[in-house]
């Protein structure tokens, strides 16, 4: 028997197909950020509704990728969906602990073991967390390994509930392509 999911629900704007991995690329890579707004705006057509106060937190970036990067492209989606939303964002709730290598090429158990004990909530904003309900930004959920290791992360924190919303959303299909050598590169 499979264990039950660690959270409420993920709501994704669409399928990871040639067209949002266009757009995804674009944005991170091609730091076409003012995307942000589109992506968001796709992101909450598909948000349901939430009851109370929801803090909004973004997947973290580890503080050398963010260098190299030079933005979150989570926490600007993060930003733009809690002003819509009227919650408040916690853009540095989660951290990334660790470094971890670029996940594009990496099958699902791969990403898995590179994520694990890499992000943790911020030693500072632990009393923000504990007892909040909290709605995790990503742009891209592939195998949910980075979705877990958040959620092991703010369960420890002692949040309350938890949602998920992602701009784009890979199939279980296309990381079986992965694992035979496919790239899923976002």
């Amino acid at each position: 028997m499979m264990d039950p999911p660690r959270h409420e629900g993920i709501a994704a704007a669409t399928l990871y197909n040639e067209a949002s991995r266009d757009l995804v690329l674009a944005f991170k890579h091609g730091r076409r950020i003012a995307l942000a707004e589109l992506l968001a705006r796709l992101m909450l057509a598909r948000i349901p509704a939430l009851e109370g106060e929801w803090l909004v937190v973004p997947v973290p970036l580890h503080r050398w990728r963010m260098w190299r990067r030079g933005f979150n492209q989570s926490a600007l989606l993060a930003r733009r969906i809690a002003e819509a939303l009227g919650q408040p964002v916690l853009v540095d709730g989660l951290v990334r602990v660790r470094q971890t290598p670029s996940l594009g090429r990496l099958n699902r158990r791969q990403r898995a073991q590179a994520l694990d004990g890499a992000i943790a909530a911020h030693a500072g904003r632990k009393d923000r967390l504990e007892g909040a309900n909290v709605l995790l930004v990503d742009d891209v959920m592939t195998s949910g390994a980075t979705t877990n290791a958040c959620i092991k992360a703010l369960r420890k924190a002692g949040v309350g509930g938890i949602r998920i919303t992602c701009f784009a959303r890979v199939l279980d299909e296309a990381l079986e392509l992965a694992g035979e050598g496919q790239s899923l590169a976002a």
